[in-house]
């Protein structure tokens, strides 16, 4: 019954991966010689490339511990953990779905981690002592080289909407970005950015109305990009996004000055997590300061300890952008997310601005000068 439920509520909510496909599915640490053997599942919606320097650095100092890692799609870490046949059930969660995972703690399936770390850890990345952020990941804008050496580099929502404006021909057909009808992190964003910008509907519209590419995973985005195909993308991702740009350098990535929106991984002990000791050790690492250090120079995921503030944590974005940044909210306000009318309206919505940019588009225009 709670399988067929999360199933319906998942299709109804258009829950996809906010991140990259074909990774590996599964890591296994095996516990060395002399351990006990104690056995940790991790479900998470993490690629495997991500969160490897992670287990690798845990299973280290933790040698005693026989360490599994599933890789799934949000969906999946959200229909498996309320699916009793799951096997095996999972001593950690995690996953960037924020308002599926803060559900979940909620609605009473997280137990409480009372450790020194998560006591110590910042009010705004936890809810009570039962969910857990670990990441700091904002939402960017990637774009080639050469869509900047002909218009300027684009750093800000505004200079976005100023962009698609003054250049809606050259533009047509090349920018990209989600699909709020099919993926659960562009709706997400959708939600917060329609709170967060009195312009926002205007910079929908402005997307229409270059014929932007909609689709539902950063991967397509970042794929599209390197090909050639698009000369700008909005709202990535930004952990996947700085790991495919290091590698293409023909790519620029940007966190927007004026403001810029986080996402956060969020990590939970399950109330029925078959060896909670090891999960709570687990946990702990992520909390810890080795855990946070190790996540922002092993991985392009952002560290929030506070005593951190070196490349790849949130001091040092906070150090540089300010108030710009606008970390999406643990708190009840992610319920608003799973509304089945709040969703519609805004989808709604969404589809009508766009759709108004596309009709708008279609009228005589000058010709922009060369």
């Amino acid at each position: 019954m709670r399988a067929a439920l999360a199933l319906f509520l998942s299709l109804l909510l258009g829950l996809a991966p906010a991140g990259t496909a074909g990774a590996q599915s599964r890591l296994d640490y095996p516990a060395r010689a002399g351990g006990t053997g104690t056995a940790l599942t991790i479900n998470g919606a993490l690629d495997t490339p991500l969160i490897a320097p992670l287990l690798e650095d845990f299973h280290h100092r933790n040698p005693d511990i026989a360490l599994r890692y599933d890789n799934l799609t949000t969906l999946a870490v959200y229909s498996d953990f309320l699916d009793d046949e799951t096997d095996p059930r999972p001593d950690v969660v995690l996953s960037s779905a924020m308002p599926w995972q803060y559900r979940l703690a909620n609605d009473g399936y997280a137990q409480p981690l009372e450790s020194p770390a998560a006591r110590a850890w910042p009010e705004w990345a936890r809810w009570r002592h039962e969910l857990f952020a670990i990441t700091f990941e904002p939402v960017v804008i990637v774009y080639r080289r050469e869509l900047a050496e002909r218009f300027g580099a684009v750093t800000s929502h505004a200079g976005l909407l100023d962009l698609l404006t003054e250049h809606r021909q050259a533009l047509e057909g090349r920018v990209v970005t989600y699909d709020p009808t099919l993926s659960g992190a562009g709706y997400s964003y959708a939600i917060e950015e329609a709170r967060l910008s009195p312009r926002y509907w205007e910079l929908v519209a402005a997307l229409g109305s270059v014929d932007t590419a909609l689709v539902g995973t950063t991967r397509e985005m970042l794929e599209g990009l390197a090909a050639g195909r698009y000369l700008l993308g909005y709202n990535l991702l930004g952990s996947y996004a700085r790991d495919f740009v290091s590698s293409h350098p023909g790519l620029e990535i940007a966190v927007p000055d004026d403001y810029a929106l986080v996402t956060q991984r969020l990590a939970f002990i399950p109330r029925d997590a078959p060896h909670p000791r090891a999960a709570r050790r687990f946990l702990d690492y992520l909390l810890s300061e080795a855990g946070q250090r190790a996540i922002s120079e092993l991985t392009t995921l952002g560290a929030i300890h506070p005593a951190l503030d070196g490349p790849g944590t949130a001091n040092a974005l906070r150090e540089r952008l300010g108030d710009a940044l606008r970390p999406i909210r643990i708190g009840p306000g992610l319920l608003a997310t799973l509304d089945r009318l709040k969703r519609e309206a805004l989808l709604a919505r969404w589809t009508r601005e766009f759709r108004r940019g596309t009709i708008g588009a279609a009228a005589p225009q000058e010709t922009t000068p060369p």
